[in-house]
């Protein structure tokens, strides 16, 4: 099954503008914003949902009347999964475009790829992607979730309910090394035991072997770290071996890529998830900001996903930052968003930690079911706390670095 992409944006190593011509200023001209997001390669399934709400996101400041009396005109670069690509297409756009910010990155790999080319050119960073946490670089806001927002509560969670003994699959990058470290530590934290942990690169796609030797190690249940469109093969294998309905399955990944769109219900069903936003949040911001959302896109789009909302919600953040400033100009607004800025978003409130750069927000346990997430628990205003540990830019506001957190 594929999902329906008719409104992502798709030409590879092009740009497109979004704007709307009624509100431009004449004076000083639109407002640049950079977006790169792979919409193909592999990671498109997590990309393609993240531009269509950066495109919503404009679209909705254009038509409130832009920023500082400007349009906003958004830039997408499609890297290709390929890090020779985000590392020209960063160079340049900073440098032909001159944006006011600079949306971009799925894993590590491109975030750090991105990360020191923002800060050569002084071009302010938005990482809007959940990731394993640490980096502490004043140029840099990320606005997705962190191990100590959602691994913590779903490992607590998954304990209580399904058993203390749990077997690990994980991507083999960063994300999925650290998350196994943390999942370790909270496991470990109640008394529980890590039975194995395997790692696979992106593009494996054949797990038959893996899976025969958790059906040998019998865990309570399968904490999975699984990443991108390869690994979708996994919970296919998962079904199919009988597996589904014998050992439970939670996942702080699953979902992030609309897998449970993907798969049909009798494959992922049950699988329980930590997340910040869930389509389903039952409030009057929500509510509006679904409706809106379908608007645009018709009613029949897939899943609007956590990643694309992360990145709606940054986009927020920084707009706010820069009416409080005053300007686009960088230094200005990231000295406004460190005043604590804050949004009440789809996902609920949230608020720019000025220790971190990350956000305060709130976290939800949910399972899946029926191509949707129902709630089963909520986490209010959960802090970054993972990367606090090691960060502070507020003492150290020269830092730019990645920390990982020895557990």
């Amino acid at each position: 099954m594929k999902i329906n992409r008719r409104q992502t944006l798709g030409l590879l190593g092009s740009t497109a503008v979004l704007a709307c011509p009624n509100i431009l200023s004449a004076q000083e001209g639109p407002i640049n914003v950079s977006a790169l997001y792979d919409l193909s390669g592999g990671l498109d399934v997590y990309g393609a949902p993240i531009v269509d709400t950066l495109k919503f996101a404009v679209a909705e400041q254009n038509r409130n009347g832009g920023l500082l009396g400007r349009e906003i005109e958004l830039k997408v670069f499609d890297p290709q999964s390929n890090m020779q690509l985000y590392a020209q297409f960063g160079r340049q756009t900073v440098l032909a475009d001159k944006p006011a910010v600079v949306f971009g990155g799925i894993t590590s790999s491109s975030r750090e790829v991105l990360r020191p080319i923002m800060r050569q050119f002084n071009t302010l960073y938005f990482y809007a992607n959940q990731y394993e946490g640490g980096v502490c670089d004043r140029n840099m806001f990320a606005t997705g979730v962190t191990p100590g927002q959602t691994v913590e509560k779903l490992v607590d969670y998954s304990t209580k309910t399904f058993g203390k003994k749990v077997y690990i699959v994980a991507a083999d990058y960063n994300y999925g090394q650290i998350t196994a470290n943390w999942v370790r530590k909270f496991t470990a934290d109640q008394g529980g035991e890590v039975l194995a942990v395997e790692f696979f690169p992106l593009d494996v796609t054949d797990f038959k072997t893996a899976i025969s030797k958790i059906q040998q190690a019998k865990p309570d249940y399968v904490w999975s770290a699984l990443v991108g469109g390869a690994h979708i093969s996994f919970y296919r294998q998962w079904q199919a071996a009988g597996m589904h309905r014998q050992i439970p399955l939670s996942s702080t990944t699953f979902a992030g890529g609309n897998e449970h769109v993907i798969l049909t219900p009798e494959e992922c069903n049950g699988f329980m998830v930590c997340q910040n936003y869930l389509q389903e949040i039952d409030t009057p911001q929500n509510a509006a900001f679904v409706s809106a959302f379908h608007k645009m896109y018709g009613a029949d789009y897939p899943y609007i996903t956590e990643l694309g909302v992360g990145a709606y919600q940054g986009f927020k953040l920084w707009a706010k930052g820069v009416e409080q400033a005053g300007t686009t100009d960088r230094m200005p607004v990231i000295e406004a968003l460190e005043t604590g800025v804050s949004v009440d978003g789809p996902s609920g409130r949230v608020q720019i930690d000025p220790q971190t750069h990350h956000t305060i927000m709130d976290v939800h346990i949910a399972r899946v079911q029926d191509g949707g997430l129902v709630p089963v628990e909520t986490f209010s205003q959960a802090r970054p706390v993972d990367t606090a540990m090691s960060c502070d830019l507020i003492a150290n506001p020269a830092d730019t670095t990645q920390y990982v957190i020895e557990l």
